[in-house]
Parts: structure tokens; sequence; C-alpha cells
């Protein structure tokens, strides 16, 4: 079977884009399966095409680097699942959730590890048969406790790392290393309850909705792109222990709908915004 391959493209937008690619895509005889295409109101071209055939990647590209204008980004990936690890504190759901789904082949990803600074959630991983690295940053500075998880990290080289309720600031230069490409669930609809103990903040805010939301870090707390959002409603018979109840439902939730976008190519990342085709 032909190996799939996805074309994103973004940049300013010209007249004849969608025709030159498709020619160029049919002369090198591949065959198109999907196309994706959204223009912002600044003229920004976005482009996500999923494509199919036998050919030589390297010189498709080329060809449509020499044949399409100046000023665009373009890029060709390969569709297959992404490489992650995942960052864990003590909290189960997100990463019990995820686990669940590579298990059933429903990820759109290969779990290579589990890394967390408790040792709490290793009997639930150890059920997977993933490896798990408990790294305590007790006695470490935040800077000493980083360096020993990218030491880790190293060793899995992933596509993304997800933060699947792991619970302490990361710091500018361990973001550096994975530019656009960390994904963490806070448990809030940003803007909103920044920070820690968004529930018992929506609750003493009488709140008539909770949310969560999934987005790439970025060096300003909780202000990286994003990615997907939900809401449920709630009224004021619900403690701030119901709230978090439910909010960690809509967590688990938001988190599988965002990877699934991430790990299909389908979001392209313009200023502090998402655009998903």
């Amino acid at each position: 079977m032909s190996q799939r391959h996805i074309l994103l493209m973004d940049g300013p937008d010209h007249k004849g884009l969608i025709y030159h690619v498709t020619r160029i895509l049919f002369a090198h005889n591949q065959n198109i399966i999907s196309n994706d295409e959204y223009v912002s109101p600044s003229r920004y071209f976005f482009m996500r095409t999923e494509f199919e055939g036998d050919t030589d990647i390297p010189e498709l590209l080329k060809a449509l680097q020499s044949e399409l204008p100046a000023g665009l980004n373009l890029r060709i990936n390969p569709k297959k699942n992404k490489d992650i690890v995942l960052m864990v504190t003590k909290e189960h759901h997100c990463l019990g959730e995820l686990l669940i789904r590579y298990a059933f082949n429903e990820l759109d990803a290969t779990i290579l590890a589990v890394i967390s600074n408790y040792n709490t959630l290793q009997p639930l991983v150890s059920k997977f048969g993933i490896p798990f690295h408990f790294i305590s940053h007790e006695n470490k500075s935040r800077e000493e406790h980083e360096e020993a998880i990218l030491r880790t990290l190293d060793i899995y080289r992933p596509d993304y790392v997800v933060l699947a309720k792991y619970m302490r600031i990361i710091t500018p230069q361990f973001v550096e290393r994975f530019p656009n490409r960390i994904v963490n669930i806070h448990h809030s609809f940003l803007p909103a309850f920044i920070g820690a103990n968004p529930y018992r903040q929506a609750y003493e805010r009488g709140v008539k909705i909770i949310g969560a939301t999934a987005h790439f870090v970025n060096n300003d707390l909780d202000e990286g792109p994003i990615i997907a959002q939900d809401v449920k409603e709630v009224d004021h018979k619900l403690t701030a222990s119901d709230m978090a109840t439910l909010g960690k439902d809509t967590e688990k939730a938001v988190l599988s709908k965002a990877l699934k976008l991430v790990f299909n190519d389908r979001v392209f990342i313009h200023h502090n915004r998402t655009i998903i085709l």
C-alpha cells in the first residue's frame, strides 16, 4: 500500500495556490485524499492536503518550492503515529484516559514513556507495559530537576511532550527544547481562573459554567495557543468538589480531542492563535 503523506502550507495568500499544488501533485502521480484551506482576514493562507502515492518526497517538495511563490512555509509529513512522552504528577484521570486509548489504538500516537515527580501512578502505568520514570523534585532546584527530566527525554526523542496533569511550572529553557511541541491540559476555561485551585475560584465566584482548555506551552503561564476547549453547565447546588469531579471528565475529553488534532497535523500556530483544519 502506498504511503500517505500530509502537505502543510501557510503564508501570504496568492491567486492560484490550490491549483498549483494540486497540479504538481497530479504531475507526481499523487492521489489527493482530502484538502482543507483557510484564508484569514489579513490574507494569510493555510492549507492541509492529505495525499498518497509512490514518489520521491524530497523531489516533490523541491518541485513545490520551485513553482510556488516565495514566502510560503511548506512541509510534508508522513501520516503516522507520533512518538510522545507523558508527564504527570499524582492525578490519574487524564493519564488513564490516554493509556486506555493507546491500548485500543485510538490515540494516533505511541507512548514511549511516562515521567513523574512522584511514584504514585507507577502501578497504573506498569499495567500497560510502558516505562515509568520517577524523577523526584525534592532536594533539587527547578533547574536541576528539569535537567534530569531532559536527560530522560533525550533517550526517547519524542515528537511531543504531553503534560497530562503535570502540576509544576516549567522554565523557558525547558520550553525552548520543545518549541510548539508541549501540550498541556488546564483545568479551567482559559483565560478565566488562571493558576492554582481553579474550581475553588469558580465556586467562590458562583460561575454557571466550568470548562477545560488544552493548549501549547510557551513562556507565559497558561497563555499558549489554545487547541481545544469545552464547558459544562453548573449551578449553586454543586460544591467545589462536585465541580472538580465534573471538570475532570471535561479535561479528559478536551485533552484527547486536542491531541487527535495535533497528532493528525491539523493545527497551525499563527502568532499566539491556532488555525484548525
